[in-house]
């Protein structure tokens, strides 16, 4: 499934890692958001992608801008990366029903359960701007979600 710029992005609610409850639609009229889904907490390449973003933060978090990492990791292990990486972004779990809102986003891999690296940016009206999917081995370009979120 592959959602088209310009629709209503799809809402959701999942557990962030310290068991509170997030949807996208409690940020409708307060901010832009930047839905990030990625593969597996504490793998090389989703730790060293969040982590470039967790230290270039204000360009991806601020009084306009949310910043959402989802993982179809358990709550647990979302609060143990989280704390290990020093992250003061929500982290949410996706883990059951498994993939649920991946599913939503286009971006669940069946064969390996898990999200594919897939960006959403979406607006204060809760329009999907910009949308980019990457492959499970692509990093992604910050430059360009930088450029996304600009724009709005």
């Amino acid at each position: 499934m592959s959602l088209t710029i310009g629709n209503p992005a799809p809402d959701f609610e999942l557990l962030n890692q310290h068991g509170e409850k997030i949807s996208l639609a409690s940020f409708k009229g307060e901010k832009n958001v930047v839905v990030l889904f990625y593969p597996f907490a504490f793998s090389g390449r989703c730790t060293g992608e969040l982590c470039a973003i967790r230290d270039d933060l204000s360009a991806f978090q601020n009084e306009n801008v949310q910043l959402i990492a989802i993982s179809c990791d358990p709550m647990h292990a979302q609060r143990a990366f989280a704390e290990s990486e020093g992250y003061k972004f929500p982290i949410l779990s996706d883990f059951w029903p498994h993939g649920t809102v991946a599913k939503a986003y286009g971006v669940f891999e069946e064969t390996r359960g898990c999200a594919i690296r897939g960006t959403f940016v979406i607006d204060k009206v809760g329009i999907l701007r910009w949308q980019v999917v990457n492959g499970m081995g692509d990093a992604r370009n910050i430059v360009d979600y930088k450029a996304a979120i600009s724009a709005l």
